[in-house]
């Protein structure tokens, strides 16, 4: 287990990756962008990091020995929402789909570009940090405690959490986001190009699978019958929306 610091503060990343060089030229990377770096080098070792150290996003390989990066981002979201993104040598749409399904925020494929890399930390920071999804921003922040209603949904700003008929359920950041953005505007039919731009901050291009997963996933958390759901619904051809009949 390797931590180097940069400045007292600066959001905490873990890399995990078995390769040596790959794990310190990211970190490298990270602390030249100003932010304090961890650094595992597989999944069993990572989860020790998390439980001892505050971490606010993950850069995790797929192929390590002891626990591999697809179990390990499934232990980690069964009580934490940190940002994970995949970094990964696998690059085929149905290893990014899986990664996605299991809990990943993102995934970047290696060979890396290291400014893309620094870019989807930032949009993954953004919204984790910035935009109220940390515990440790919210202890410290004044929240309004705002809640969106529709139906038996309940969206609180203050906690980034959904009550769904009174039973409270996590979101990720990225979750959060897609959720807010369809109850906020019930009724309304979002393309996955729009949802993508609105919520990750970039431009959409064959972004289909990824927004796909995320909505599955919301899904999953919301719905009795996520085979025939009864919040979110696709539209076929053209999107997804919340149903505006509760309102």
């Amino acid at each position: 287990m390797k931590i180097t610091a940069s400045s007292e503060g600066e959001a905490t990343i873990l890399v995990v990756d078995d390769d040596i060089e790959i794990a310190n030229s990211v970190a490298k990377i990270l602390e030249k962008e100003g932010y304090m770096s961890l650094i595992a080098h597989d999944g069993i070792e990572a989860l020790e990091i998390i439980a001892q150290k505050q971490v606010d996003l993950i850069i995790l390989d797929i192929m390590m020995p002891r626990l591999d990066g697809l179990s390990a981002t499934m232990k980690i979201r069964e009580k934490r929402n940190i940002p994970i993104i995949i970094l990964s040598a696998k690059t085929e749409d149905s290893d990014k789909v899986l990664g996605l399904s299991m809990g990943a925020d993102d995934y970047v494929s290696k060979p890396y570009n290291s400014m893309e890399l620094v870019a989807r930390v930032k949009s993954q920071l953004r919204r984790y940090l910035y935009l109220g999804s940390s515990k440790r921003l919210q202890e410290r922040t004044s929240q309004s405690g705002e809640m969106i209603r529709v139906g038996g949904l309940e969206l609180d700003k203050n906690s980034k959490t959904i009550i769904v008929d009174g039973r409270e359920e996590n979101l990720t950041a990225t979750e959060y986001k897609i959720l807010k953005l369809l109850m906020e505007n019930p009724g309304r039919v979002f393309p996955s190009e729009e949802i993508y731009e609105r919520v990750w901050n970039e431009e959409a291009y064959s972004v289909e699978n990824t927004v796909m997963v995320h909505i599955r996933r919301i899904r999953e958390k919301i719905e009795i019958n996520t085979k025939e759901p009864k919040y979110l619904k696709v539209v076929w051809g053209i999107g997804y929306k919340i149903e505006n009949k509760f309102i």
